[in-house]
């Protein structure tokens, strides 16, 4: 049984939340945003796919809390590579400071076994910016609770080059073609991917997603991005080092990303994300 909120963008519903999830332990059980669609009703967001069961819309999802496997399915051990490995963690629902039909305010706590290990605080809103755009506002602060210093590390972190995932993710609807990357300085997943940029596009066959970090600190962290193997893209909180959290201490992150129907090109983008952000 799951519990869900639906999220609306003038008046028409564009995401659902659901809050309580019916997931395995494997996948790291965490709340995430699935369906969300364009404004003209095209899916932008994959549940559970075949190619990674573990991916689900879109979510905070990180692969290494101290030990911990926040992500979902195998841990990159250093030395030995993928290893299925008894470490996944749960993200638990709280309660709601706030629940509108645009937006909400949640509280959740990163459990592992039954020691709590950060308090997040989520914050969500849907915005209008045109007739065939809108744009996701996802904040989240994750409280170092646990009483002892911890440390949010990746699969680059731990000896995997390239594979630096872990923080904001949005897993994308596969279709025959892969999508199409950009920047506003470079092309392709290449170019893009592991780089730092104020925004990134993915482009599929009729919808564009521009991610855009809102904070300048947000914008410090690469962009992680794959559209040949499958289309998802995330923002690093480790990218070439571990990031601590000191007891008490807390690490923001804000991504705004536009929502449009059909393919944007680069100067269509730069403008609804600078719209976006300052909405």
């Amino acid at each position: 049984m799951t519990d869900t909120i639906t999220l609306c963008c003038s008046g028409r519903p564009v995401a659902r939340y659901t809050f309580l999830p019916d997931m395995d332990r494997r996948s790291s059980p965490r709340p995430y945003l699935h369906p969300l669609t364009t404004l003209g009703g095209v899916p932008v967001t994959e549940l559970r796919p075949l190619d990674h069961r573990h991916h689900v819309g879109v979510s905070v999802a990180v692969p290494d809390v101290a030990g911990h496997n926040f992500w979902g399915g195998r841990t990159f051990v250093r030395g030995s590579g993928p290893t299925e490995l008894d470490n996944h963690g749960e993200q638990r629902h709280t309660g709601f400071k706030l629940c509108d039909r645009d937006g909400f305010v949640e509280e959740l706590s990163w459990v592992a076994g039954e020691r709590t290990l950060l308090r997040e605080h989520r914050t969500v809103a849907v915005t209008a910016l045109t007739d065939t755009a809108w744009a996701l506002d996802l904040t989240f602060s994750l409280t170092n609770t646990a009483g002892t210093d911890l440390s949010v590390g990746s699969p680059a972190t731990n000896g995997r080059p390239g594979a630096a995932y872990g923080g904001f993710f949005w897993r994308a609807p596969k279709e025959p073609s892969p999508p199409a990357v950009f920047t506003a300085h470079a092309d392709g997943e290449t170019a893009a991917h592991g780089g730092r940029a104020d925004w990134l596009a993915l482009a599929g066959a009729d919808w564009t997603l521009v991610f855009a970090g809102a904070t300048g600190r947000t914008r410090e962290d690469p962009w992680f991005v794959r559209a040949a193997e499958y289309p998802g893209v995330g923002s690093s909180l480790a990218h070439g080092e571990r990031l601590p959290i000191a007891p008490g201490e807390t690490a923001v992150r804000r991504v705004v990303t536009v929502v449009a129907d059909g393919r944007l090109d680069r100067a269509g983008a730069a403008a609804l994300v600078r719209k976006a952000v300052t909405a």
